[in-house]
């Protein structure tokens, strides 16, 4: 988020909580990038607010809620207060449950598998959620990059370098993936909560349809050599796939993620050097 928006989500988010009966006299901030991650003191409570127009926190609310009734691994909403999205002063705001991070703990390889399996058996029973497929999210990184107004920066050997790859894979992995299913769309070492009750997902706003290799190239290396029959394949693809999206965003002229424009050139650098060796071996 703008650091001249933050005032104003900070008040929305504070405003909010004390109108649905919290004490709110302060607030620490968690996560500040696309979205604001809220710890507001006293109540303990999670306030996660976005910019309106970003509807899909909607669908995050109900599937927090029904994969919580299941007893999948996802940070649950605050149980204090009404489960819906509120708006105030052009944000969107939703409330979740504080949980205290485990010190000094990283959630082991084996563990965040097993979380991740869980995770998607969950998943798997919601038939009836509509989301986008994932091939949908790489035709929107790659009019990104096409798209010279939105990607300024972007000097035209990696725009091309990026367009390919993005329109290669996302045309290889669309024809070959075997089965697919609703997954968490983004379930980066970010997006996993290392707390007393073992690891905990979140951010489902992201989620879409695919097949779990797409997931799992989210995670690091080697949590998917703890998954059960996964398409060695298939992941090594999806691997290069998200890399190269992940890349895409950076050069958003609009992207809010700190230090962005570096992590952009230093992705930019790796993807080249994957795709020239032809495999990936890191994602650093």
């Amino acid at each position: 988020m703008q650091p001249s928006e933050v005032p104003r989500a900070v008040a929305a988010a504070m405003s909010i909580v004390s109108s649905v009966g919290l004490q709110a006299d302060d607030a620490i901030v968690l996560n500040d990038s696309n979205k604001l991650t809220l710890r507001v003191q006293p109540c303990d409570v999670v306030a996660r607010v976005a910019h309106r127009g970003h509807q899909v926190a909607e669908l995050e609310v109900a599937l927090a809620q029904r994969l919580g009734e299941t007893g999948c691994p996802v940070a649950a909403l605050d149980p204090r207060v009404e489960p819906r999205v509120h708006e105030r002063d052009g944000f969107v705001v939703t409330l979740w449950t504080y949980y205290e991070s485990v010190a000094h703990v990283q959630v082991s390889a084996l563990d965040y598998a097993a979380a991740m399996e869980r995770l998607h058996a969950g998943l798997r029973e919601l038939d009836d959620v509509r989301a986008p497929h994932f091939t949908e999210r790489v035709e929107e990184a790659r009019q990104l990059v096409a798209n010279r107004d939105r990607s300024p920066r972007l000097a035209d050997p990696d725009r091309e370098l990026l367009g390919a790859t993005l329109r290669d894979l996302r045309q290889r992995i669309g024809e070959t993936a075997g089965a697919e299913q609703l997954l968490h769309g983004e379930p980066h070492p970010g997006n996993v909560l290392a707390t007393r009750k073992g690891p905990l997902f979140i951010d489902l706003e992201t989620c879409c349809r695919g097949p779990v290799e797409f997931d799992l190239a989210h995670a690091p290396e080697e949590v998917s050599g703890h998954y059960p029959g996964v398409d060695d394949d298939l992941l090594r693809a999806c691997r290069i796939l998200v890399l190269a999206m992940i890349t895409a965003w950076r050069w958003d002229r609009g992207d809010e993620l700190p230090d962005g424009h570096r992590l952009g050139t230093q992705w930019l650098s790796t993807l080249r050097t994957v795709l020239e060796r032809g495999g990936l071996d890191s994602r650093s």
